[in-house]
């Protein structure tokens, strides 16, 4: 006797949580994400479809297999994974489950999926995200990413958090939060330029660096114009 599992034809698609890696390909042109467990090889869009990472023919999520795109019903829960010393530089996404899925007690497993909101955290400084740098790490065409205030990105390939919601498309949002200050950016639907809340990341990324800028200035300042090499003569 084979077991069937019951059938949910829900009226809007069901929604969830998970943590990724966000990732930007080698030439500056594509971003997405990268999962933290099965299947992190294998960066993803905005809008994607899942595969078995096993190479089996079957499609995702298969009951007897544990491919499939995972998420779980909790904010707090996901949140929580955020913790573990090798997902702290991973963000939160909200996600719709599209497809086909199979339903557990803490989540779903499912066959397509679109990214609504990505949650940045803090820069490993303490400050509030300004950007999106290179972390470091990647994968074949793949340069993984962190989040990074201005001064700490100093010299690191980089993208704005608005630049990366453009560049990944499919009407991203991108939230920089765990700070003072919380700014949401990313394309608030407008057909050409940038909306309000692009223009007020970019202006804080823009201010971070002048203030780096002032400072140098103002350690030069102490200096003073008598404090220059010596053996040059007067």
């Amino acid at each position: 006797m084979r077991l069937r599992l019951p059938e949910e034809r829900p009226a809007e698609p069901p929604t969830g949580y998970k943590i990724a890696h966000p990732v930007l390909s080698q030439d500056g042109t594509r971003a997405g994400f990268t999962g933290v467990s099965l299947g992190g090889a294998l960066p993803y869009g905005v809008l994607a479809d899942a595969s078995c990472v096993y190479g089996l023919r079957h499609r995702a999520p298969h009951r007897r297999c544990d491919c499939g795109f995972h998420c779980v019903h909790d904010r707090a829960t996901a949140e929580g994974l955020l913790c573990t010393a090798e997902h702290r530089t991973a963000v939160l996404l909200d996600v719709t489950v599209l497809g086909a899925y199979i339903r557990f007690e803490l989540g779903f497993r499912y066959a397509r999926q679109r990214v609504r909101v990505a949650t940045v955290g803090p820069c490993a400084c303490g400050a509030v995200a300004a950007v999106l740098a290179d972390a470091g790490w990647g994968r074949p065409g793949w340069r993984g990413l962190a989040a990074a205030c201005a001064g700490c990105a100093r010299g690191r390939t980089s993208v704005s958090l608005a630049g990366f919601a453009r560049l990944a498309g499919g009407g991203l949002r991108v939230v920089a939060g765990s700070g003072a200050v919380t700014a949401v950016v990313g394309r608030p639907g407008v057909a050409e330029g940038l909306g309000v809340p692009e223009l007020v990341a970019e202006a804080a990324l823009l201010q971070a660096r002048l203030d780096w800028f002032q400072g140098q200035l103002a350690r030069l300042d102490e200096r003073g114009p008598g404090n220059g090499p010596k053996g040059q003569g007067s």
